[in-house]
Order: C-alpha cells, then sequence, then structure tokens
C-alpha cells in the first residue's frame, strides 16, 4: 500500500514538473521568440554566414597542406581540388537559385558585353585590396603597425606565389617560359586592374617594371601620410612571383619606400635571367 502511494505521488510530482517545465518554457519562447521578418532574415544571414565558413575553412586546408606537404604540392593540388569545389558548389547553388550555367558558370557573365565583363574584373580587383586592407587595420588597430606589418610579410609570402600558379595555370604560360613570361603574368595580377605600371626593356635577359600609380601610397599622399613602408614586402612580393613564374628569374629592387621618392614612379625593380 505505501509503495502505490509512493507511486502515485511521485506520478503527481512528475507530472507537475512537467507541467511547470512547459509553462517556463512558453515563457521563454515569449521573452526570446522572433517575429516571422527576422527569423527569414536570420535564416539568411545564416546562409551568408555559411558561404563564408566555406571560404575560410577553404583557407585553411590549403595552409594547412602548405605546411604539411610544402607550397609547391600545395598549389598543385589546389588546382584539382578548387576546380571541383567550385563545380559541386556551383551546380548546387544554381540549381537552387535557378541559374543557368554554361561550361559550370553563370551564363549571365557570358551575356555581358566586355566593357561590363572589365567593370566586373576591376570591381572584384577592388574588393581584394579593400579586404587586404581591412585585415591590415584591424591588426593595426589591436597590435600596432609592426605586428599589422609582420602579418602583412607572411601572407604575401603565400599569396604571391599562389596569384603567379593560377596566372600560369590560366593563361598557359610555359615552365620556364624566362622573361617573357613573366611580362605577360605581370600584366594579369589583381594588382594590374588597379594600379598604372610599365615595363621598360633593357638587355636581352633583363627588364625593368616600375609601379607609375599606386593607389596605397597615392591615397596616403592625399591624406598628407608618408609613404607605407613596403620594400621588404615588395621584395618577398615581386621575387616570389618572379620565381613562381621562372625559377631562373632574379629580382633586384631599384627603389621602393622608404627609400627616397622618385619621379614619376613609385617603386622599380629589375628582373633577369640569372
Amino acid at each position: 500500500m505505501n509503495s502505490k502511494k509512493e507511486e502515485l505521488r511521485n506520478s503527481h510530482i512528475n507530472r507537475e514538473e512537467h507541467e511547470g517545465m512547459e509553462e517556463r518554457q512558453k515563457g521563454n519562447d515569449k521573452k526570446t521568440g522572433f517575429s516571422p521578418k527576422l527569423e527569414k532574415e536570420l535564416l539568411i544571414r545564416w546562409i551568408v554566414d555559411a558561404l563564408r565558413r566555406t571560404l575560410v575553412h577553404y583557407g585553411y586546408w590549403l595552409k594547412e597542406v602548405e605546411y604539411q606537404f610544402g607550397m609547391a604540392v600545395a598549389l598543385e593540388m589546389e588546382k584539382d581540388v578548387g576546380e571541383t569545389s567550385l563545380a559541386i558548389q556551383m551546380g548546387r547553388i544554381a540549381k537552387l537559385l535557378n541559374i543557368e550555367l554554361q561550361n559550370g558558370i553563370p551564363a549571365a557573365l557570358f551575356r555581358m558585353n566586355e566593357k561590363q565583363l572589365e567593370e566586373l574584373l576591376d570591381a572584384l580587383s577592388l574588393n581584394w585590396l579593400a579586404n587586404d586592407g581591412v585585415w591590415f587595420q584591424a591588426v593595426e588597430k589591436k597590435f600596432g603597425i609592426f605586428d599589422a606589418k609582420r602579418c602583412n610579410d607572411t601572407c604575401w609570402i603565400r599569396f604571391s606565389p599562389y596569384e603567379a600558379y593560377h596566372i600560369k595555370t590560366l593563361f598557359g604560360l610555359p615552365e620556364q617560359g624566362g622573361l617573357e613570361a613573366l611580362k605577360t603574368a605581370l600584366q594579369f595580377r589583381l594588382y594590374a586592374r588597379i594600379n598604372k605600371q610599365e615595363i621598360i626593356e633593357e638587355e636581352i635577359d633583363s627588364f625593368v617594371f616600375r609601379m607609375i600609380d599606386c593607389r596605397v601610397q597615392a591615397s596616403r599622399r592625399l591624406k598628407g601620410l608618408e609613404d607605407y613602408p613596403c620594400k621588404s614586402i615588395g621584395i618577398i612580393e615581386y621575387r616570389t612571383f618572379a620565381e613562381t613564374v621562372d625559377p631562373r628569374i632574379r629580382t633586384e629592387c631599384i627603389g621602393c619606400p622608404p627609400d627616397p621618392p622618385q619621379m614619376g614612379w613609385y617603386c622599380a625593380w629589375r628582373f633577369s635571367l640569372g
């Protein structure tokens, strides 16, 4: 009999606890519930964030493969991984958004005229530069200019050969194309869509590359600031770029801030076959 009463009492307590939990949950729902409009907005933000996470995760994979196996292996693997991953993602999203694809690329791009495509490429190049600047300023604000510059230099150690490799692949440049291949590659950097540059022929085995207009430095001068001391990063940037195009190419800095400013150019580099 006592066990029966105990069982009933426990059942009653459990029922009350359950009902209390339901009431509390209802109260919480009222406190934290979202309007349908906000729920949709959060879902959209989650979608955008999923794209961002995918890009960041892709970058971490590339960085780790480079750390484990070296830059040359990472670049070779990324060429195939990038094409495969892009095809999978483009196909899936295009199907959901009813986007027509042509050769795995949004068909709308093929319907744009040359001027529109040039404007799109310029916008993407400026976005790349803005992305670089946002990171630099964020690190500078939190840790100071020295650490920002240190991070910047390290990023260019990786990005410059990556960009050179992709240009070689995209335009089918030969493995040892020499100075002519380098001249071609320099025209297809993202920077080439932003800054004005020129090539001055010297001897048969060398040429000079000069930056006539630099968006970053010109902006600093308009604000009354000194030129950003980019010589250390420039040496890394141009050397690794040239060596990726052809390992025989040697890079020499003719002048670059903080060197004394020159009339008619911001920085100049000599490339020669070693």
